[in-house]
Formats: structure tokens, sequence, C-alpha cells
């Protein structure tokens, strides 16, 4: 069974569309900046991936992830052709922070927040009638969760459409655990290099409109063949090979492909050593003996980790790397570290590729695994 996938959008620190972004992706430009949200003489970090829209003169605003929220549910929809009337449509929304930072605010800066305004429901119900609302608060790996979790309900006859988003808007508290537990402070999200330290922050939101297949009144961008997942709980922070394979078998297996079936990898690439040898171990694993392999790019190295919503931002950016037939390079990747030698790691500029299956990773805190398998529509 697949599932059609007939609207999307996405906001970050590069664009305020998939195309944007995607275009960005492609030219590799440099695209950190100087902290702004919070005072950097507080903190070791100097940099994070913020979407520019704060006042000027700096200071913080609330809601911004639920206005980013709301605003790529609007454009995925009229992208599937629906309208703002989405009542009988459920709404998956993937996170790790929520809403935190709204709270940090108020508790802070006695900022007008309301415990409504705390729960993203709220906001999509005004926006659009939304009365079916489910939030996953996984980590990395919440949208794809969401997305299987979709997928499921799609299958099980609990509906024919239904919206997967993710958002989050950088926290100062997450921000400030991160600066203190990472061993070294990196200046730049570099992952697969030798010379990564760790990850940084990044902002955005991303969503989808999953449909039964051949069922929606618009074109057909891609189709998800299937999403594997896991809890392995192997340890607070280290990820584990073993759950991690499991998680992309478990992919192959609902999808029904095999590795080397696989023409794209978007990895997790969060630029941490430990998550980059893990990955990288994996997969020269899973793809050993599978022909010349498929070619891999790691987008946080210019988005920074979007966190909850970078596993659709990812699946979002592989679809149009399989129309375009384009995939963007990983930012900054001159040295690779030694376990990822013999792996399809794009660098120095965008490759060609006759692209129609692609593997997106996520992988959180606590061993939440996700992996998504999605096919081009041509």
């Amino acid at each position: 069974m697949t599932w059609d996938i007939t609207g999307m959008a996405a906001i970050a620190n590069i664009g305020a569309s998939p195309q944007e972004i995607f275009a960005a992706l492609c030219a590799g430009q440099e695209s950190r900046t100087p902290l702004k949200a919070f005072d950097p003489e507080k903190y070791r970090a100097a940099y994070a991936y913020e979407i520019d829209d704060r006042p000027e003169g700096g200071g913080d605003i609330p809601r911004r992830a639920t206005r980013w929220l709301t605003s790529v549910v609007r454009q995925a929809a009229a992208d599937a052709g629906l309208d703002e009337d989405l009542s009988e449509i459920p709404v998956l929304v993937g996170t790790t922070m929520r809403e935190q930072r709204s709270l940090e605010l108020w508790w802070r800066e006695n900022t007008d927040v309301t415990p409504e305004d705390l729960y993203f429901g709220t906001a999509l119900k005004a926006a659009f009638g939304t009365s079916i609302t489910y939030t996953f608060a996984n980590a990395c790996s919440a949208t794809l969760y969401a997305l299987g979790m979709a997928t499921d309900m799609i299958e099980l006859g609990m509906a024919d459409t239904v919206v997967v988003a993710g958002t989050d808007a950088a926290t100062e508290s997450g921000f400030g655990t991160l600066d203190r537990v990472q061993n070294d402070i990196p200046d730049a999200l570099r992952p697969f290099d030798t010379t990564h330290k760790g990850m940084l922050m990044g902002e955005g939101a991303a969503a989808v409109v999953i449909q039964r297949a051949d069922t929606g009144n618009g074109p057909v961008h891609a189709r998800v063949r299937g999403v594997g997942m896991n809890c392995d709980a192997h340890h607070p922070t280290a990820p584990d090979p073993d759950g991690i394979t499991r998680a992309i078998q478990d992919a192959y297996r609902r999808a029904g492909v095999q590795a080397q079936d696989i023409d794209l990898v978007m990895l997790h690439g969060s630029g941490t050593p430990r998550n980059d040898v893990t990955e990288s171990s994996v997969l020269r694993r899973v793809f050993d003996g599978a022909g010349p392999g498929p070619l891999m790019t790691a987008i946080k190295a210019m988005t920074g980790h979007t966190l909850g919503g970078s596993g659709l931002l990812s699946l979002v950016m592989a679809v149009l790397a399989m129309k375009e037939r384009k995939v963007p390079p990983v930012l900054g990747l001159t040295d690779p570290i030694p376990e990822a030698t013999g792996l399809g790691l794009v660098r120095g500029g965008p490759a060609a590729g006759d692209l129609t299956i692609a593997q997106i990773d996520a992988f959180g805190f606590g061993g939440i695994n996700a992996v998504a398998i999605v096919e081009g529509a041509r």
C-alpha cells in the first residue's frame, strides 16, 4: 500500500517555501548567524540558525512556533487543493519544544501568554476549524512518527486525508542545556566532517498532506511507501546502532524495498560526533554489497537542527530532489570522518542523479528512531 503526498509547505532560516529552501541548499551558502534570541554573553555558543522574524532592536516574541505551524498547514492544504475548512481532517503535529519559548517569555518577562496558547490545537481550531488534533513530542523523530501514524489512520479507514506538520522555535532552556552538555561548542553544524563538534539549534516548520492513493484532486508530489519506527531506550542520549538498524529494516519491510532500491538518503546528520559515527557505520553495513549505493546529504548543515520538524523538512527536500533530479551538498564537508568512507556523501556542489526512491532518517534522544521511504511521482 502507498499513500499520496498531495500538498507540501516549509519554512526555515533559508527560505519561506520548499522551493526557496531547496534552492538555497543547492547554492550551499553559509546560513548561520550570530545568536539573536538570547543574550550571547551567557553562553559559549555564539551562533544559531534562526528565522529572522523578530522585532527590530532585539528581543523575542511569543507564539512563533504556532504562527509557523498555521502558515505551513494553510500552504500545504492549498497546495493539495483543499479549502481552509479542515474540521473533518486530522492534523498530526510533531514537535520537540511545543510552545515552551512562549512559556519562558511569560515566566521571565510577564509576556501575555495564556494556557490555551501552549496547545497547538487551539490555533488550528481557530484557523481551520480543526476538531481532530494530536501532538507528538517525540524529540527529533516526532514528524516521522506522526507520518507513520497518518498512514496507519488511512489504512485503518479512520480518514482518507491527514495533514502532518511539525514546528519548533528555539528555546533558551534547550539552547542552554546543549551549551552545557556538549564537550566542545561548534561555531557551525558540520555533519560527518572531522571538524564536527556538535549541534546548533535551527528553527522552522513543515507540513504535508497525505491522502489515500488516487483520491486527491490535485497532482501527486510523491508517495509514502512505508515508515519504520521504534524506541530502543538504549541510552538517554547515545544512539544505538542496533536500534537504528532495526528501524531501517522495518521501513524496508513495510515499503517492500531492499537496500539496492534506495537512490537517496536524507541523513539525520546532527553533527554530533557520536551520531555521525553511528549513522555512518550503520549505513555502511546496510548498503554493503548494494551496488554503487545511494547519494546522501544532510540539510542540517544549512538549516541547523530544526528539532521535531527536522524529519519532515528532510522529507520535503527529498521530494524536490527527486523532482529536480538533483541532490544538495553537505555544506562544509571537506574531510569526511573515517566511518563515512565509501558512502555517497554529496559535497562541493549539487549532484545529479536519476532518483526514484528516498530514505529519510530521524533519530532522537532515548533511541526514538524513525525512517521513512518515499517514492517520487513521475
